[in-house]
C-alpha cells in the first residue's frame, strides 16, 4: 500500500498542497501503513538536509501564486483580464488552499471595512441631529 501515492503526491501533502478530500486520504493512509509513513520521512529528512529539485522549490516558494496585492485586485475586478483569468484557474482548477485562504481573508477585511463605513455614517448622523438648523449659514 505504500505504493499507492507517488512522490509528487506525498511532497503536495507535505506542502499542503492538496486539496482537503487528498490530504484527509493520505493522512488516513499513513496511519495504517508504516511503510508509507517510512517514506514520507524520507521526503522530509532528504528537504532538512537541503536536497531540492527545483519543482519543490518552486512549489515550496510558491511562484505561482497570486500576490496578496494582485487577489485584492482580483477581488475588486481592477486587474486586467489576462490576470484575472490566470489567478481564477488558480484559484479554481488549481484550487490552491494558499490563495483561497488569502482571498478570503480579504473578503473577509472588505466586509468588515463595509459595515465600519456604514457604522461611522451612522454615528456621524446620529451626533449631528438636532445641531443643523434651517437657515443657520453652512447648514
Amino acid at each position: 500500500m505504500s505504493d499507492a501515492f507517488t512522490q509528487s503526491e506525498l511532497e503536495a501533502y507535505l506542502d499542503e498542497a492538496l486539496p482537503a478530500a487528498e490530504m484527509a486520504r493520505v493522512e488516513k493512509a499513513l496511519r495504517a501503513d508504516g511503510a508509507l509513513a517510512g517514506r514520507l520521512t524520507a521526503i522530509h529528512a532528504r528537504r532538512n538536509a537541503g536536497v531540492q529539485s527545483l519543482g519543490e522549490i518552486w512549489r515550496g516558494e510558491r511562484l505561482t501564486c497570486a500576490t496578496r496585492e494582485q487577489l485584492g485586485g482580483y477581488l475588486l475586478r481592477t486587474l486586467p483580464e489576462p490576470l484575472a483569468a490566470y489567478i481564477r484557474f488558480h484559484l479554481e482548477q488549481v484550487g490552491c488552499r494558499s490563495c483561497q485562504a488569502n482571498l478570503a481573508d480579504l473578503e473577509g477585511q472588505q466586509a468588515e471595512s463595509a459595515a465600519a463605513v456604514q457604522s461611522r455614517r451612522q454615528r456621524y448622523f446620529q451626533s449631528s441631529v438636532g445641531r443643523l438648523r434651517p437657515g443657520r449659514p453652512g447648514a
